[in-house]
Parts: structure tokens; sequence; C-alpha cells
């Protein structure tokens, strides 16, 4: 079983920024695209962004495009998600996970095999 950790989450004004880190302790995740999700209370996991296993493609959700940016530093073997012009309605815990595939960002969760405990990030008005 792949362990999968992520930190950064906290408390933030609106209008502020949050650096998130994912990272799957004892095993490389090279070769396997990432991506993060996301779950406000009372509604169900969406999708965030996703980045390819070599980084070059990318995808994210309208709601963030703009905002978020997501990466991946293979020689760390750990993912970020940089969240800029945080706004309440991105409150939610955020959730890192393996992808099944390797060159495809998909969107859809079922592509995604491992998933870590999530973090929460609450942003402020």
């Amino acid at each position: 079983q792949v362990q999968v950790v992520e930190s950064g989450g906290g408390l933030v004004q609106a209008g502020g920024s949050l650096r998130l880190s994912c990272t799957t302790p004892g095993r490389t995740f090279s070769g396997y695209a990432m991506g993060w999700f996301r779950q406000a209370p009372g509604k169900e996991r969406e999708f965030v962004a996703a980045i390819t296993w070599s980084g070059y493609n990318t995808n994210y959700a309208d709601s963030v495009k703009g905002r978020f940016t997501i990466s991946r530093d293979t020689a760390k073997n750990t993912v970020y998600l940089i969240m800029n012009s945080l706004k309440p309605e991105d409150t939610a815990v955020y959730y890192c996970a393996v992808s099944r595939y390797g060159s495809t960002s998909y969107a859809n969760s079922n592509a995604y095999a491992h998933w870590g405990q999530g973090t929460q990030v609450t942003v402020s008005s």
C-alpha cells in the first residue's frame, strides 16, 4: 500500500496564499500522474488540479484556473499545489492522490489509486 502524505494546510485570510505539499514516503511515484482534490463540508469531493508524470501537462478545475498552480519535483518526490488569491469558497479538506496512469492528468477521481488523509485549508473572509 502506498502512503500518501499531504502538508501545508492552515488558516489564511481571503486574498492570501498557501502552498500544499504531497509526498509518498518510502516509495517514488515517478511515472505516475498526480492530482489534488478537495471536499468542502456537505459537498462531494471535487477535482482541483492534476499533473502528468513528466510535469509537462497540467489540468485545472475552472474554479481555480489562474489562481492555483500544480507542480512536481521528481528529485524530492514531492508534488505542490500553490494557491494564490484564496477565497472563502476554497475552504475544504484538500487531498493528494496518485494516478493509475502516467501520461494523462485525469480529473476523474476513479483514475486515482492511492489517496492521502487530507489537509485542512480554511480561508476567512
